[in-house]
């Protein structure tokens, strides 16, 4: 599965976003030990594990947008729009703390 959040931030704040909206992803989720891999400074690999499957995504920052991308076993389809909500409120929150210059990195 694939979405995009968009967003009017330049590419450095988007990074800073990206990189807080996995952060407080990661604590929000603790129990599903969530885990964030960054492969270079557009693109986190990231994973957690639920009923213990793992789900596996992407998160790659492009201008004006951040495309997540999902893959989620058969057994967890029900929760795929779940946690790409959650992903993409993650990032709509950070993406207004950085409008309102509260984003520090």
């Amino acid at each position: 599965m694939k979405h995009s959040v968009a967003h009017d931030l330049d590419q450095d704040t988007a990074r800073k976003v990206a990189r807080h909206a996995l952060e407080g992803y990661a604590r929000q989720f603790e129990r599903f030990d969530p885990k964030v891999d960054w492969i270079n400074e557009d693109r986190a690999e990231v994973r957690f594990s639920a009923k213990g499957l793992t789900v596996k995504g992407l998160l790659e920052l492009r201008l004006n947008q951040f495309i997540i991308e999902l893959e989620v076993p058969f057994l967890l389809k029900p929760f795929q729009k779940k946690a790409v909500d959650v992903v993409e409120g993650e990032i709509e929150e950070w993406v207004e703390k950085a409008k309102r210059g509260e984003v520090i990195d």
